[in-house]
């Protein structure tokens, strides 16, 4: 049997959910224990079976507690009459102190902190396993234990990309406009289904869904406010002043003239995980109140572009100041392809329905004068270099 046979026959034994839903992680296998099951080894074959391979005393104990709060949590959520919320996070509390103790790990928090099961959570969660870890975000769901669904989105390796399509249309469904935008931040890829009901959600927002929107924009004026805090930082000078100057304009750009849903969907403009296929499809569904709200979107950054062609990405701000809303604001780039995008799904639409067409000649305009402004750059780019090549004939 070659060693590709063996490898495919092993795996079909059980499958990689399986195994990622029993056994989370391996903590500590101890390899000093295996051994040839051969004493005498047979060296033309590529493998060589051996004996003496186990998960470490704690891995056993971690998974054992696993197993079975995870088992007990099934039973109960089928009954939440009889299940509450306090029962829930007074079990949740209790497992991931038992997963604490066993995996040894050290966790500075007091059991008296309001935030303790989100910090245990964020801190132990990824010892949990797939079925536990959906179990979980179901409970939290049925809940409205918002602040913890937060810490498990936010952590890495806690939610994997399995589990956002029904977070995200259950997010919806509950108006959490903040937690929306969060799984947009974190997902590795949004497929077509969740991000057309994302994008119908933004562009025509229910009346009930702007009061979780409200705290997307406190946010941004947080990091706003932050960033003007720095330009007037007298002990910042020269490059690190310049820096803080873009990122103040950048984030004024932002906020300045954008509703509150508009802010959620810089957010989707932004991210670098939307396939551009399936973000193409889902604006080909969008209706005619949603296309007009995607027009007035795109048109405002259009312009605001226009008026302030200083403005330019900051990525080292959020590093340098904390200004991580400097990495979700949509770059020119992002606002074209998206312009595009609406333009080539929706052509003949737009075309015959006049309602259309006054937001549109404005966005005309205004690319016609940023494609104006880029060609004199590259003609002012050409001189330049002509300039130096002349000055400096060894210069390439």
């Amino acid at each position: 049997m070659t060693l590709l046979e063996t490898i495919v026959k092993v795996s079909s034994n059980q499958g990689p959910d399986d195994l990622s839903s029993e056994f989370p992680t391996v903590l500590n296998p101890d390899f000093s224990l295996l051994k040839a099951k051969n004493e005498s080894p047979n060296l033309a074959s590529l493998v060589s079976p051996i004996t003496g391979w186990q998960l470490s005393k704690a891995d056993r104990v971690v998974f054992g507690h696993a197993k079975d709060f995870c088992n007990g949590l099934s039973r109960k959520l089928k009954n939440t009459n009889k299940f509450n919320k306090e029962a829930f996070v007074e079990s949740l509390r209790a497992f991931l102190e038992k997963v604490r103790v066993s995996a040894g790990i050290s966790i500075a928090v007091d059991k008296n902190d309001p935030a303790y099961t989100c910090v245990m959570m964020e801190n132990l969660g990824f010892l949990m396993g797939k079925k536990l870890t959906g179990l979980v975000l179901e409970a939290c769901l049925a809940f409205e234990l918002w602040q913890l669904l937060s810490s498990m989105i936010t952590v890495s390796g806690i939610i994997d990309s399995s589990f956002y399509p029904n977070l995200v249309l259950n997010l919806v469904s509950k108006r959490r406009s903040d937690l929306i935008v969060l799984c947009i931040k974190q997902a590795p890829d949004l497929k077509s289904t969740e991000l057309f009901c994302i994008l119908k959600y933004f562009l025509c927002p229910p009346g009930d869904s702007l009061e979780t929107m409200v705290s997307v924009r406190c946010e941004l004026e947080e990091q706003g406010k932050l960033s003007i805090k720095h330009v007037k930082d007298t002990k910042l000078n020269g490059e690190k002043l310049q820096l803080a100057r873009d990122a103040a304009v950048l984030l004024m750009l932002a906020l300045d003239g954008f509703s509150d849903p508009e802010l959620c969907l810089h957010y989707l403009l932004a991210s670098p995980n939307i396939d551009e296929a399936i973000l193409s499809f889902s604006i080909s569904k969008l209706n005619g109140q949603e296309l007009t709200s995607m027009i007035t979107y795109l048109g405002k950054w259009l312009r605001k572009y226009e008026r302030f062609p200083q403005a330019i990405p900051c990525p080292r701000a959020a590093s340098l100041f904390g200004l991580s809303a400097c990495n979700w604001v949509p770059k020119l780039e992002d606002v074209i392809k998206h312009a595009s995008l609406l333009l080539d799904e929706n052509f003949s639409s737009l075309v015959l329905h006049t309602e259309f067409h006054e937001e549109l000649r404005s966005m005309a305009n205004a690319v016609s004068s940023l494609t104006a402004e880029a060609r004199l750059c590259a003609l002012t780019a050409n001189v330049v270099e002509t300039i130096l090549k002349e000055d400096n004939p060894g210069v390439v």
